[in-house]
């Protein structure tokens, strides 16, 4: 994936929130909070912008990029899962103030989750490199764990070894429970030999045991009675003998409160210094349950980080509307992905054809990618694709009428083109969908003419819809502007969904019309209203587009056979690939054995020569110089590395001949180039001279360059020239014109 995030320059962003609500912003926040683990993570991701430093949302498209990538990986990145401890915090901040043991926990519980989160992000720093330098800035203590965890248990319970006050007091509450216990079964023992007590015979009331003694028999036992049946049948009473205890009892519990509490004190006054760190551990916290939301809203959505250029341009390839895509996984429908790319020669893209083709979402979905990218967040585009951070954002969309203003749709567009005007520049993303609309269609028109023109001077990018004609010429005439249009089937006249640039759109007025049951001949009156012109320019669009779609099919089959052809073509390289290594081994198996019985025969010619004639030394001679010429024939394969200075300066002498003999053929082949290259300049000058010395003519064939077409020239005015194809005209200037055939005299 490509990552190339540069330029860290700061600016002042104009995205609106208005162009936040038009491109439904809020409802791809909402679908992210879903993913979050707090309530706190799920506040931060609803008050999500767009970051206007640089530097800020690099770092931020990184951690969420690193996020995703550890879903592929054995080190996931661990629990991070907190409690809410703002409130606990501000109350420890105050002089004098303490905690209940469960805050106390949750404090300690938030600063071990941290310290666990900043030692893996120092263990795995080569995979997680924006996550280690975000942890880096956050102190690692274990100072507050160790306190509370010194004080309370993880049950919630002070420590008898708290204080040697509170060890002392829960000993004498031991003791005193001994004797009420003790006390009491005598009680009980005597009132049941007796028969004062009724079946239950004992029970508990506040927290005290209480002897269940027949109302008849109360006088006879000796106690405090604390309650009765509701039949009265039974009264309840406290045995005189357990009364002493129980008062001694209760007095000992307060002083365990007071000491608690004296205890809990003293913990706050300890880890109170700690306060702004702590602070830290959950901004630390909610910020990573962001950018894990982000990252599981990425993997929930195939979304990728493309290629951030500072060269100006957007080249989103397979592009999904994100909330379109949800909507149709949850129905089972498919999404159409859409590639769009504007760059410094395709500056403005003019979108038209009919309505419900689908002009609107491509737009939409251009300003949503841009606007989600620029907060931080990943996109559905292709992994190949890539954009620019644009300061500047724009948007008119929909139908705006201002009721509390009593503005009418027409005026409220005016309103908002004037805020276009004023703020458009060379960094600025602009969308208007229906551009024009609202007022009389010749005028309205006319007037959008003028603001396109002004945003196309201005260098400002941007993607228009619209249904207008003249827009749809002017997008022909202006040299990077573009028309594109909604791929329509011609038969059925349903929507394709699909973006075609390079061509105007047709509206289908007529042919939707009969579709839906408008009569002929009312179709065929309305016709002879409009204008000649602008119906055989309709007509023309709509012939030009059902010829490119019989074309793109035809396209498209090809492409699918060619990568049939492709895949078999890979599988039978890859089975002749197995076939050489298979063929391989057994050639080198086949010369292992064939040097191992080359060196046995010798061995054994020499043995048999030996036995012959007994003689050691002649058989000594014959091996060490059989063994030499085994020895140079391996050298020669397996050249001996220079060990020694000497002979490591031989072989820098030998390469640094080699590289001058190298060189030396490099620098003649130069020259020769250079000469060629110097002959070809002049013959371009030559023909160029030619073509720019040439003076075009009426009935001259000539062609816009880098096109097919061949038209004949109708007319000429100045440096405008009148092309005329058949079947339909257009203008363009002398330079862009390319001679094929002079006029015939």
């Amino acid at each position: 994936m490509c990552n190339t995030l540069q330029n860290t320059k700061d600016t002042i962003l104009n995205i609106s929130e208005k162009t936040l609500q038009d491109l439904e912003f809020t409802t791809v926040l909402q679908q992210v909070a879903e993913f979050c683990i707090s309530g706190l993570g799920k506040e931060r991701v609803f008050e999500t912008r767009p970051i206007i430093n640089q530097t800020a949302l690099f770092k931020e498209l990184h951690l969420v990029n690193e996020y995703v990538s550890s879903f592929e990986s054995e080190n996931r990145v661990p629990n991070h899962g907190f409690d809410n401890i703002t409130e606990s915090i501000k109350r420890l901040a105050i002089e004098n103030s303490f905690l209940e043991t469960d805050a106390f926990l949750k404090i300690a519980t938030t600063s071990l989750t941290v310290n666990e989160l900043i030692k893996f992000f120092k263990k795995f720093k080569v995979q997680f490199p924006t996550f280690f330098e975000l942890s880096q800035k956050i102190e690692f203590t274990s100072f507050i764990d160790d306190e509370i965890k010194k004080i309370i248990d993880i049950s919630g319970e002070v420590k008898n070894s708290a204080s040697p006050a509170l060890k002392q007091i829960r000993r004498g509450i031991n003791e005193v429970r001994g004797k009420i216990g003790a006390s009491f079964s005598s009680a009980l023992s005597k009132a049941i030999s007796a028969g004062y007590l009724d079946d239950i015979k004992e029970t508990v009331i506040d927290n005290q045991r209480v002897l269940a003694v027949a109302a008849m028999h109360r006088k006879k036992v000796a106690g405090s009675i604390l309650g009765a049946s509701k039949s009265g049948n039974i009264v309840y009473i406290a045995p005189q003998a357990t009364l002493a205890y129980s008062r001694e009892y209760q007095n000992l519990i307060y002083d365990e409160k007071q000491e608690i509490v004296k205890i809990l004190r003293l913990l706050a006054a300890t880890i109170r210094p700690a306060v702004s760190l702590l602070d830290e551990y959950i901004e630390f916290l909610i910020h990573i349950d962001s950018v894990g939301a982000k990252a599981k809203y990425a993997q929930d959505t195939d979304a990728v980080l493309p290629k951030i250029s500072t060269e100006k341009r957007i080249y989103f390839k397979n592009a999904y509307h994100p909330i379109l895509w949800k909507k149709n996984k949850e129905q089972n429908l498919n999404t159409i992905a859409q590639t769009l790319e504007l760059n410094q020669k395709q500056q403005i893209i003019v979108i038209s054809g009919p309505n419900a083709g689908g002009k609107s979402i491509t737009l939409k979905t251009i300003g949503l990618l841009q606007i989600m990218l620029q907060s931080g967040i990943l996109i559905p585009v292709d992994e190949r694709s890539e954009t620019y951070i644009f300061d500047t954002i724009l948007t008119d969309i929909g139908d705006n009428q201002s009721i509390e203003n009593q503005l009418s749709t027409y005026s409220y567009r005016l309103k908002n083109m004037r805020y276009f005007l004023r703020k458009c520049n060379a960094s600025t993303l602009f969308l208007i969908d229906e551009f024009g609309t609202g007022s009389d269609p010749e005028l309205g028109g006319a007037l959008a003419e003028i603001f396109l023109e002004e945003f196309y001077y201005k260098k400002a990018f941007g993607v228009i819809t619209t249904h207008y004609s003249n827009l749809k010429v002017l997008a022909n005439e202006l040299e990077n502007v573009t028309n594109a249009n909604m791929q329509f089937d011609e038969r059925s006249l349903e929507p394709l969904y699909k973006l075609f640039v390079g061509q105007a759109g047709s509206s289908f007025t007529f042919e939707v019309a009969q579709k839906n049951g408008i009569p002929f001949s009312l179709i065929n009156k309305a016709k002879k209203r409009v204008e000649t012109e602008k119906v055989r320019l309709d007509r023309t669009i709509s012939k030009l587009q059902k010829e490119r779609n019989r074309l793109q099919k035809n396209s498209d089959n090809l492409e699918k056979q060619k990568t049939k052809g492709q895949e078999h073509l890979d599988n039978l390289q890859e089975k002749e690939q197995r076939i050489q290594e298979k063929l391989s081994g057994f050639q080198e198996l086949y010369d292992q054995n064939q040097k191992m019985l080359s060196l046995g025969r010798k061995t054994n010619e020499l043995l048999n020569k030996y036995f012959q004639t007994n003689n050691k030394k002649e058989l000594n001679i014959n091996f060490n110089k059989w063994a030499a010429d085994e020895k140079v024939k391996h050298l020669k394969k397996n050249p001996v590395k220079p060990k020694t200075k000497a002979q490591k300066q031989k072989a820098k002498v030998v390469a640094k001949k080699a590289q001058e003999v190298i060189q030396k053929v490099e620098k003649e082949v130069l020259e020769k180039v250079v000469e060629v290259r110097k002959e070809k300049k002049i013959e371009e000058a030559k023909i160029a001279k030619e073509k720019a010395a040439y003076i075009y003519k009426l009935n001259d064939r000539v062609r816009i360059i880098d096109s097919n077409s061949v038209g004949t020239i109708d007319k000429i005015d100045k440096k405008t020239v009148t092309i005329n194809y058949g079947i339909f005209t257009t203008k363009t200037t002398v330079e862009k014109l390319e001679l094929v055939e002079k006029a015939k005299k």
